[in-house]
């Protein structure tokens, strides 16, 4: 019996598995830790020196909004600024006081209406301090678009949802036209002299081309769904919200009372501050006749998109106090001391109110 050659002996098992199993280590070993003393990895300091260089810019421009919102505000009103404490100076200061009041009354009226358009309860100290924060930022935009901004960022950090939040201040800014037409009618009723209005009745060619541009909105928002499919369920969803809250609303006497007894009230104690001014000054006015020029002015003008209403609505109401009978120079300085009362006392605060809370991510 003879053996076979040693080339023709089958390979073992053994031998292919002593052969592979250094290949099979070697792929799976996990990758060596770190040296204690050795920097972390590249990628996390080029994330945390992306974080620092853009937090720098975002301090920076915190630092410097209150700056720049006054800067921008005096560019717009600068005769304000400039003629309003030299007129106020011979003022009398006992109804410059009340107009300073009725001014922070005003303010706490405006909260309380944005209260009213929201079934949950909101923290009344933060509210009053975004309302002076949306204020501030109103006096930057046109139409109110600050304003509302710095209110629906406070309201989502309040956990207020998108939807019902963009509801709130639809209502909040349909109620309050509505409820100044019963305070218009009003104060109608209450002057004495009625002969100076027929000068601030429009006419035809005043009345058609607003009546043409408001139907050509509403056919362009039909239209607009009618052929953008995809915008009608946000739109139907947002109409639902808004049906549901408001229903809500008006079963809340509270809420009712808040959302249009302020609404009413907010245009007679803005006219308030205006007549104290002019009383202040000597105007030849009636209270009655100061609120009414105001809601006159404010319903003839107040659609022009203009920042804090600045322009078209002072004017409106200078034309409406001068055909009531004041003279044009001392209705000039009224509205110029009314919007010192208003508008630059309250604006270094509400700037750095809106710096704060942005800081401390209320906003």
């Amino acid at each position: 019996m003879s053996l076979p050659p040693l080339d023709r002996l089958p390979t073992p098992t053994t031998t292919t598995a002593t052969t592979t199993a250094p290949t099979t280590t070697s792929t799976t070993a996990p990758a060596p830790a770190p040296a204690p003393g050795e920097a972390p990895p590249v990628t996390r300091t080029g994330a945390a020196t992306r974080l620092t260089s853009l937090n720098r810019p975002a301090h920076l421009v915190l630092a410097l909004l209150p700056l720049l919102v006054i800067g921008t505000w005096a560019a717009l009103d600068r005769d304000a600024w400039r003629d309003g404490p030299a007129r106020l100076a011979d003022a009398d200061p006992r109804w410059l006081l009340a107009g300073v009041l009725f001014t922070l009354l005003g303010w706490v009226v405006t909260a309380w209406i944005r209260q009213g358009a929201l079934p949950e309860r909101l923290p009344p100290g933060l509210l009053m301090a975004s309302q002076l924060a949306a204020g501030a930022a109103n006096l930057v935009l046109p139409s109110s678009i600050g304003s509302h901004a710095v209110t629906l960022r406070f309201l989502q950090g309040r956990g207020i949802p998108l939807a019902r939040a963009t509801a709130s201040l639809a209502l909040y800014s349909l109620v309050k036209p509505v409820a100044r037409v019963p305070v218009l009618i009003f104060f109608l009723l209450a002057l004495e002299d009625t002969r100076a209005l027929g000068t601030l009745a429009p006419d035809r060619r005043t009345l058609l081309p607003a009546a043409g541009g408001v139907a050509l909105c509403l056919a362009a928002v039909c239209l607009l769904l009618t052929v953008v499919r995809p915008l009608r369920r946000p739109v139907l969803g947002f109409l639902r919200t808004a049906l549901t809250d408001v229903r809500i609303l008006h079963t809340r006497p509270s809420r009712v009372l808040a959302l249009w007894g302020g609404s009413a009230a907010a245009p007679v104690i803005q006219g308030t501050v205006i007549a104290s001014v002019g009383f202040a000054l000597g105007l030849p006015l009636s209270w009655t006749q100061v609120v009414f020029a105001l809601l006159v002015a404010s319903t003839a003008a107040g659609a022009v998109p203009a920042p804090g209403g600045i322009g078209p609505v002072d004017a409106a109401m200078v034309f409406t106090m001068v055909s009531l009978g004041a003279p044009t120079g001392l209705s000039t300085a009224t509205v110029i001391g009314y919007r010192v009362l208003t508008v630059w006392i309250p604006l270094l605060p509400g700037t750095l109110i809106l710096s704060a809370l942005v800081h401390r991510k209320v906003l």
